[in-house]
C-alpha cells in the first residue's frame, strides 16, 4: 500500500495545541474534516470513542494510534499529530503520548485497507530509529516518507 496516496501534508500537524486525549482526537478530527476526509465531525468522534471504550489505543514509545471506523469517513486516511508536551494516555509501556496517528476508516475498508494500513504503520513503529525521527522530524513530508518506505508491496 502506498501511504502517500491516502496521506498528505495537510493531515500532518507537528505543533498540536491539545493537552489531553479528548483535545487531541478533536484537533486531528478537525484537520480531517477541513481536508474533506470526513463528512460529520460528531459522528466520527463518537466512533473513535466507541473504539477507545473497547481498549486503549496507546502504543508505546510516546505514540498512540486511535481509530474510527465510521460512516462519516469519506476516504480512508490518517492524520498525524505531534505535541511539544506529554499527553496522558493509556499506553503499553506506561509512557505519556507525544505523537498521535489517527486512523479514519470507511466502513467498506475496515477489513481490507484498514488492515494493510495498520500493518504498514505498525511495521514502521517497530523500528526505534523511525520512532525517534517521528518524534523529532520538522517536515510533514518527511514524516509521510518515514511510513511510505514500509509499504508492503506484496500484499494485494
Amino acid at each position: 500500500m502506498d501511504i502517500t496516496k491516502i496521506l498528505n501534508t495537510n493531515r500532518v500537524i507537528l505543533d498540536m495545541k491539545a493537552t489531553n486525549k479528548t483535545e487531541a482526537i478533536e484537533e486531528l478530527t478537525d484537520i480531517l474534516q477541513k481536508d474533506g476526509a470526513i463528512s460529520c465531525r460528531e459522528t466520527f468522534i463518537q466512533d473513535v470513542w466507541q473504539r477507545e471504550s473497547e481498549g486503549s489505543t496507546g502504543f508505546e514509545n510516546h505514540i498512540a494510534i486511535p481509530h474510527g471506523k465510521s460512516s462519516a469517513v469519506v476516504n480512508t486516511t490518517l492524520a498525524i499529530g505531534r505535541t511539544h508536551h506529554d499527553i496522558p494516555w493509556e499506553t503499553l509501556d506506561g509512557s505519556n503520548v507525544r505523537c498521535i496517528i489517527l486512523f479514519a476508516v470507511r466502513l467498506e475498508d475496515q477489513n481490507t485497507t484498514h488492515i494493510r494500513l495498520l500493518s504498514q504503520v505498525a511495521g514502521a513503529l517497530a523500528d526505534e530509529e523511525i520512532i525517534e525521527q517521528l518524534l523529532e522530524e520538522s517536515s510533514p513530508q518527511k514524516i509521510i516518507d518515514l511510513f511510505s518506505q514500509y509499504a508492503e508491496s506484496d500484499v494485494c
